[in-house]
C-alpha cells in the first residue's frame, strides 16, 4: 500500500549575477554561496494515507508541478524530507520518458522500464497497453508524428498498465479528448477503489471533488489550505478574485460542513428560500415538483450593474446547473444604496433522489472575477425525494415516454 509523508519540503533554484560566481560555488561549496535563491515551494507538510486520493490545486505558478516532481523523485527537494512507500507511477509532462524517434511500442519498453517494470513484464502487458491507448497503426510509428492527445493516451496507458501503489497525475489529461478523459478517470477511480493512493492536479473542479476525498491548495509555493475537497475548492474559487478588496469568511454549519462566503459586500443576499405551489417554504422537494427560488438582496453602495447568479450542486460539490441574470438578460441597472430587490427563479426539480445545495453570486458581470460583491457557498440546502414517480437511477429525472412497436418479419431472399 502506498503512503506519502512530506515534512517541511521546499524547493529553491539558484541564480547568479555573474557567471564566475557559479564557478566559485562549484569549487568552493563550503564557503557562503553567492547565489540568489528563488523558492518555488516552501515549507509544505502533509500526509497521504494508503488508498487516499488527494487533489492538488492552485493557480499557474503555485508550485503544484514542482511538488509532484519531488514526490515522484524526478527532482530533489532543497529542504525538508519526503517519504514514500510503494511503487510510484507518474504522468507529469507530455513526452517525459519518451524518445521522439522511437515507435510507440519501443517507447513502451523504454518508458515502462523507468517505472520499474522489466522487459518480460512489458512484453506481456504490451497487448493491453496497445488496446487501452487506442491509437491504431500509430502504435508502430515514431512518436514525433503523434499529436499531444495521442502522446497522452500512450503515457497514461503505460503508467497504468499495472496498478501502482501510488499514482501521480499532473494536468496532462487535460489535453486528451472527452472520450479518453472519461475512460482514464474510470481507471483512476477503479485503481483508487482497489487501494491505489492518488495525487491529482487539475483545474477541473468536478474532477477533483468526484475523485478526491481531500484537496490541498497551494499559493506562491506555500500550502494555504488542506481538507475536505469540496470545502477547499470553494475556498479556492473565492480566492480567484483576491485582487479585489474583499474578504473570505468560513462558517461551520450545524451539519459540520464549511460554508465559504467571499466578496466586497456592496450587495449581499439577505434571505433565500425554496417556495412550493402553496407559497410555503420547503426543504424537501419531490422529483418533478415545480418550485420558486426566492432571494432577497440588499444594496449597500450604488452599483451600476448588478448580476445575480445561482448554481445547484450535488452532494459531491459538482455544479449540475447554473445560470445568472446576465445570461438571461435580467440584470439590475443603477441599483442605489439602501434598496432591496426580490429575485425569483421558477423551475422544475428534474433531479434524482439525494441532497443538494445552492450557491449564490452577486457580481457586475457573468463571472465573479471583475467585481465579486458576494459569493456564498451552501446558501441553501435541500433534499429531493421520490414519492410518486417510477424508480430510476441517476441524478436527473427525464420522464421518458417509451413505446414498443412490433416489427414485421423481414423478407429473406
Amino acid at each position: 500500500m502506498g503512503s506519502i509523508t512530506l515534512n517541511r519540503v521546499g524547493k529553491a533554484y539558484k541564480s547568479y549575477s555573474r557567471r564566475i560566481y557559479r564557478l566559485l560555488d562549484w569549487f568552493h561549496p563550503w564557503r557562503a554561496t553567492r547565489a540568489h535563491l528563488t523558492w518555488v515551494v516552501q515549507d509544505v507538510s502533509f500526509t497521504v494515507s494508503p488508498g487516499e486520493a488527494l487533489g492538488i490545486i492552485g493557480l499557474n505558478g503555485a508550485g503544484k508541478s514542482t511538488l509532484l516532481k519531488m514526490i515522484a523523485g524526478t527532482s530533489i527537494a532543497t529542504s525538508g524530507s519526503i517519504r514514500t512507500e510503494g511503487r510510484i507511477a507518474a504522468i507529469l509532462e507530455l513526452g517525459m520518458g519518451f524518445h521522439p524517434e522511437f515507435t510507440g511500442r519501443q517507447n513502451v519498453l523504454m518508458s515502462g522500464s523507468l517505472l520499474g517494470l522489466n522487459t518480460n513484464e512489458l512484453i506481456a502487458l504490451m497487448p493491453a497497453i496497445e488496446e487501452f491507448a487506442e491509437i491504431g497503426e500509430y502504435f508502430d510509428q515514431p512518436l514525433r508524428v503523434y499529436s499531444s492527445g495521442m502522446q497522452m493516451r500512450l503515457a497514461f496507458s503505460i503508467a497504468t498498465a499495472r496498478r501502482p501503489d501510488i499514482l501521480i497525475v499532473d494536468e496532462a489529461l487535460s489535453v486528451g479528448d472527452a472520450y479518453f478523459q472519461h475512460k482514464s478517470f474510470e481507471r483512476i477511480r477503479q485503481f483508487n477503489g482497489l487501494g491505489t493512493t492518488l495525487l491529482l492536479v487539475s483545474h477541473d473542479k468536478s474532477a477533483i471533488v468526484s475523485v478526491c476525498q481531500r484537496a490541498a491548495l497551494l499559493s506562491g509555493g506555500k500550502l494555504v489550505s488542506i481538507g475536505n475537497a469540496e470545502e477547499v475548492m470553494d475556498f479556492y474559487n473565492a480566492s480567484l478574485a483576491n485582487h479585489q478588496t474583499q474578504s473570505i469568511e468560513k462558517i461551520t454549519l450545524a451539519d459540520g460542513r464549511i460554508q465559504t462566503i467571499s466578496g466586497s459586500f456592496e450587495a449581499t443576499v439577505q434571505s433565500i428560500a425554496l417556495i412550493n405551489e402553496l407559497d410555503q417554504v420547503i426543504e424537501v422537494v419531490n422529483v418533478g415538483q415545480t418550485v420558486r427560488l426566492v432571494v432577497e438582496v440588499a444594496i449597500y453602495q450604488d452599483i451600476e450593474c448588478l448580476v445575480f447568479g445561482y448554481g445547484i450542486k450535488d452532494r459531491f460539490g459538482r455544479v449540475i446547473f447554473g445560470t445568472n441574470t446576465a445570461i438571461l438578460q435580467r440584470t439590475i441597472e443603477n441599483a442605489k444604496a439602501g434598496q432591496r430587490f426580490r429575485i425569483e427563479a421558477q423551475f422544475t426539480v428534474s433531479l434524482g433522489v439525494g441532497n443538494y445545495s445552492i450557491q449564490t453570486a452577486l457580481t457586475s458581470t457573468d463571472t465573479h472575477l471583475a467585481n465579486n460583491y458576494e459569493w456564498r457557498e451552501l446558501a441553501l440546502v435541500f433534499t429531493v425525494v421520490n414519492t410518486n414517480k417510477p424508480y430510476f437511477e441517476g441524478t436527473n429525472w427525464m420522464n421518458p415516454a417509451v413505446t414498443t412497436i412490433p416489427v414485421p418479419p423481414h423478407n429473406i431472399l
